[in-house]
């Protein structure tokens, strides 16, 4: 389930759907239901502001009776699509829409957000079944992701926004971001391409207002971390682009997780995103076994298997619950598992070893300073000693010197009294 932060100091503005030209003439404008079907009672407004999104610890791909509700969040729209045409996208379901709010942000010029309210549940989650991955438009390569949202909340403070709610991690609001997650971290089950470096998509739905997506096509730059300047194994925080270098040079991304609590890193050599909390990778496994690509999975359907008889399922149902029930599906999870625990075990292994060493040259630095003080203790207790000496022989001395000035004393009186005896 998933909180929506609005970051604005700006208010709520009213949205008018008269017929505009919008430059973009959607596929189904003939056939799109006529206007009449929107309820006089719909509220349509705008506000400009900065979204943050957070997801609880308790990760499913899928919505489930307890993680629903009539409030859905609809990621990233192209601009290209007005007011107008996102209505008529929606299709007769929005007849059962309330509210839909427009939320704007003058740092993404290439789309916008909306959030919107249903009369009920069953309407949302039709909503949702029929829109959630669908293309916006059937020559464009940007898709429909959906998410349901337990609450949403607007503030005018930025260090509030910022600070994710107990048990919560923020997401990348980023469409081509949350698609490089698994499904059982981002949500999003359905993605048609794989978002390689390469990839015309990438450019097209993020131009440069993703950080991430911007950092992925300048391979032909050295990428450094912003702290220490080193360039190898360097990681983007998936959340707003840092660059850090990894765990095992100074560790400045694991630095920017405590600091920022982003617990997303993104590899930008191998596209692997690694989750601090979870402490594992979390990029998206459902890859393809002919082209490599993240396979497209039946977004009309509620049942990873297809076969869960309550929704309208496509007539590729069958062949996409052979492809996710395949042999070949079950080998791969087993390597990636197999991987996993090796890449886990390895690590504990070097970190172990960075412990021994650090502890060797610690219990060799302590030793040094114990033989340089112990030799420094035995120079001093020999001058002790040797004043000690040189004391006792003063005593001895001092001692004596009593006796000895009355031996003079007496000596001298004796020849006194002769010398003036004989006078």
């Amino acid at each position: 389930m998933f909180i929506l932060r609005v970051h604005s100091v700006d208010s709520e503005l009213p949205v008018s759907i008269e017929e505009e030209e919008s430059g973009f003439t959607y596929a189904s404008k003939r056939t799109q239901p006529p206007l009449k079907l929107i309820q006089p009672s719909l509220k349509l407004t705008e506000r400009k502001g900065l979204i943050h999104l957070y997801r609880n610890s308790s990760h499913s791909s899928l919505p489930n009776p307890s993680s629903r509700s009539t409030t859905l969040f609809i990621v990233a729209v192209p601009n290209y699509m007005s007011s107008l045409d996102f209505i008529r996208f929606c299709d007769s379901r929005i007849s059962q829409v309330s509210d839909i709010l427009f939320i704007r942000n003058d740092g993404m010029e290439d789309r916008y957000s909306v959030l919107i309210t249903l009369s009920d549940q069953s309407e949302a989650d039709g909503f949702y079944n029929n829109l959630n991955g669908k293309k916006f438009a059937p020559s464009e390569a940007e898709v429909c992701h959906i998410l349901y949202v337990m609450s949403v909340e607007h503030t005018e403070f930025d260090e509030v926004a910022a600070e994710a709610p107990t048990g919560f991690t923020e997401l990348p609001t980023c469409p081509i971001c949350l698609e490089r997650l698994d499904p059982d971290t981002s949500g999003i089950v359905s993605t048609l391409c794989d978002h390689s470096f390469q990839c015309s998509c990438t450019s097209k739905w993020t131009y440069l207002s993703c950080q991430v997506c911007r950092l992925c096509q300048q391979q032909d730059e050295i990428l450094s971390c912003s702290v220490c300047g080193k360039t190898e194994n360097v990681w983007a925080c998936l959340v707003c682009g840092f660059l850090g270098c990894g765990r095992y040079k100074e560790g400045h991304s694991i630095r920017h997780w405590k600091e920022t609590h982003h617990c997303y890193s993104f590899d930008l050599r191998t596209q692997q995103i690694w989750d601090y909390v979870g402490d594992s990778y979390v990029h998206r496994l459902n890859h393809s076994k002919i082209d490599g690509k993240s396979v497209e999975m039946n977004t009309r359907c509620l049942s990873h298997e297809g076969d869960c008889g309550l929704c309208e399922c496509s007539e590729d149902t069958g062949i996409s619950g052979a492809i996710f029930n395949s042999k070949v599906d079950s080998i791969v999870i087993e390597y990636n598992d197999l991987l996993a625990s090796q890449l886990k075990g390895q690590r504990q292994y070097y970190e172990s070893l960075i412990v021994e060493a650090r502890s060797k040259q610690e219990t060799c630095i302590a030793e040094a300073v114990e033989q340089i003080v112990v030799n420094k203790m035995q120079e001093l207790q020999n001058e002790i000693e040797k004043c000690e000496e040189e004391k006792s022989g003063i005593t001895e001395v001092r001692v004596s010197l009593p006796c000895s000035i009355l031996i003079i004393v007496l000596f001298l009186k004796g020849f006194l009294m002769q010398y003036w005896g004989i006078r």
